[in-house]
């Protein structure tokens, strides 16, 4: 018998463990809620579940965040500091990373809701993020703190098509980050400052939703708390695995979790 409460804690660690590490967040909430009937408020319990990743994330990267607000902002009456300064550097890449992410977030908005009704699609998901963390096996070690322009552009490409459930964010950018020459820890770093603008923008977006209508309060406030916690512990977790090198050690449990989707759905209802 499903009960709320349970239900908003249980979702909630399942997006504080796979928020950051680059298993997909989504595809594991589609899963869960597809198995196991859990009804949790749609698209927008996912958001609340995201905010209590994105305090997680604010926490853990304050030093970077706080430095990228400081020289953003001054680069505002002097542009020069986007290439002199490193909080600058990490501004301009995380704006350009954010302007296709929204395109593609905003375009793909409405089929996501259906997306994660399809086993298929998460199956195919999990496919496409396998494929990513593998490939990073075959990357030379870069030694860049930042990517051009142009791959910036081309990490927020990989973050807005991670919209695809069982496609996961971190998995994309770190992946796309690597293979542009971005050193390891730098790929980490770069990625999660570029979520904050993505799942906030979201949240923003989806807020709407809430206001003058029902909604389950104290079970969004459960999930989203768990989400913080466990995400704080998941995001350490992961910048140790990525600075060792082991990026790839996850597709361990993407592969044959995408085969057993796969197979799901291959006998799943119409």
């Amino acid at each position: 018998m499903s009960h709320p409460f349970r239900d908003a804690a249980l979702l909630g660690v399942i997006q504080g463990i796979t928020e950051f590490l680059p298993i997909s967040s989504d595809g594991h909430l589609a899963l869960a809620e597809l198995l196991f009937k859990i009804d949790e408020g749609g698209l927008t319990f996912n958001v609340m579940l995201h905010a209590g990743t994105l305090v997680a994330t604010a926490l853990i990267m304050r030093e970077k965040l706080g430095r990228l607000i400081v020289d953003g902002v001054r680069a505002v009456p002097e542009p020069k500091r986007l290439s002199a300064t490193a909080g600058g550097r990490d501004a301009l890449v995380v704006l350009l990373a954010s302007l296709p992410t929204a395109a593609i977030g905003l375009l793909l908005r409405d089929a996501v809701e259906r997306w994660t009704e399809s086993p298929w699609v998460v199956g195919l998901g999990f496919a496409a993020t396998s494929l990513c963390i593998i490939s990073t096996t075959w990357v030379k070690p870069g030694n860049s703190d930042v990517p051009t322009p142009l791959g910036a552009v081309l990490v927020g490409i990989a973050q807005g098509l991670a919209v695809l459930p069982g496609f996961s964010r971190s998995g994309a950018t770190i992946t796309t980050a690597m293979w542009l020459g971005v050193r390891p820890e730098r790929a980490f770093e770069l990625s999660f400052l570029m979520s904050l603008p993505a799942v906030f923008g979201a949240i923003v977006l989806e807020g709407r939703h809430v206001i003058g209508q029902p909604f389950p309060v104290v079970p969004a406030a459960i999930g989203a708390s768990m989400a913080f916690v466990t995400g704080v512990v998941a995001l350490m977790f992961l910048r140790r695995v990525v600075i060792r090198g082991r990026f790839a050690l996850f597709a361990l449990w993407t592969v044959p979790l995408s085969l057993a989707t796969l197979a799901m759905a291959a006998v799943w209802p119409p």
